[in-house]
């Protein structure tokens, strides 16, 4: 019995120590849905099966108000949260992110242009594209010119509710070449053709605000187009005949970043996770699993050529697509989403 008890002490002091080594649980907020089962693949399960601690997967729609109201309160219960490139830009200029050294994640040349930044790091590329259900349609849209044609394409057709891409596609459905779709609307007059523009699609609008609505609203039936983040359309597309079109779509990362006012050991694990994320081997299996493109380029390599066909990034699909403009969203998108609600209000 006495050999018994030793034995159990034991096993429960290695279990402690076990414990101690992992690290705390993590807290980690994504957007969820496909994208989500992706990440629980490529980082979650593989980081907690190395003894790293346990993933608490969390779910958001990029209300920054939330992050914000977190950091102001000093109660901020999450470790990491996944933001687009100006939420990332402007929270870091408004300091609600904790600074990242950029050598804690290796040879910045190895990553995509602009995906190491001062506050986060991108750990995909993505696009919003135009998505649309090819048993809807008599002949395949070209681009948001096609999209906003009601009378050779009828039916209802899909747009997220936010200012964020909806403006640009506006401006390129009236004629605005893609390389000059920001040159444009920086300016009043830009912004106001924009809207103009929107006016005459807006009877024909259905709203998304969650990336797996779209595919669910073309499979239905219920819109014949829609914008889309690409990879929620191929994952789908093996048991639909959801279609892309590249031309027009604007280009953009997913960064991680670790609000500001986290306990140390608990910022110290998040930056470990980070650097974890962005390891070629993550990357290849996170994009063997959702259709986006790897911000660390050594993991291209190691991708199937299937794969690839699906990436933004390859040079056929990204040709004429549009890079986002973070600065100006950084500068403009509290007063145009202002703008942008008002006017959908009405």
């Amino acid at each position: 019995m006495l050999r018994s008890l030793k034995f159990s002490a034991l096993a429960l002091g290695l279990i402690g120590a076990t414990q101690a080594m992992a690290g705390p649980d993590l807290t980690v907020v994504s957007f969820g849905g496909a994208n989500k089962a992706a990440q629980v693949k490529a980082f979650y399960a593989p980081w907690e099966s190395a003894g790293n601690g346990k993933i608490v997967a969390g779910e958001y729609n990029g209300e920054m108000a939330k992050v914000k109201a977190m950091v102001d309160t000093k109660s901020v219960s999450w470790d990491l949260v996944e933001v687009e490139s100006p939420e990332l830009s402007r929270g870091c200029d408004e300091d609600m992110f904790e600074p990242l050294d950029p050598k804690l994640f290796g040879n910045g040349a190895d990553y995509v242009k602009g995906a190491i930044q001062p506050c986060g790091v991108g750990f995909f590329v993505w696009s919003t594209v135009l998505a649309y259900n090819a048993d809807k349609l008599k002949a395949p849209p070209g681009g948001w010119k096609d999209f906003w044609d009601v009378k050779q394409f009828p039916g209802k057709r899909g747009l997220r509710k936010g200012a964020k891409y909806t403006l640009e596609f506006a401006l390129m459905a009236d004629g605005v070449a893609p390389k000059d779709v920001y040159k444009v609307l920086a300016g009043k007059d830009g912004q106001d053709r924009a809207f103009k523009k929107l006016d005459e699609l807006k009877p024909y609008i259905q709203w998304w605000e969650a990336g797996a609505q779209p595919p669910q609203y073309l499979a239905s039936g219920d819109v014949v187009m829609s914008s889309a983040y690409n990879g929620r359309i191929a994952a789908v597309q093996k048991e639909s005949n959801l279609k892309v079109v590249w031309n027009g779509g604007i280009y953009d990362f997913d960064a991680w970043a670790i609000p500001k006012g986290l306990p140390k050991d608990r910022a110290e694990a998040a930056k470990k996770f980070i650097a974890f994320s962005v390891q070629p081997q993550q990357q290849k299996t996170y994009s063997e699993n959702i259709a986006y493109g790897p911000a660390n380029t050594q993991a291209v390599p190691l991708l199937d050529k299937d794969i690839l066909k699906d990436m933004p990034t390859t040079p056929e699909n990204i040709a004429n697509q549009v890079q986002i403009d973070v600065s100006f969203w950084a500068d403009n998108g509290e007063q145009l989403e202002q703008r942008f609600n008002a006017w959908a209000a009405k």
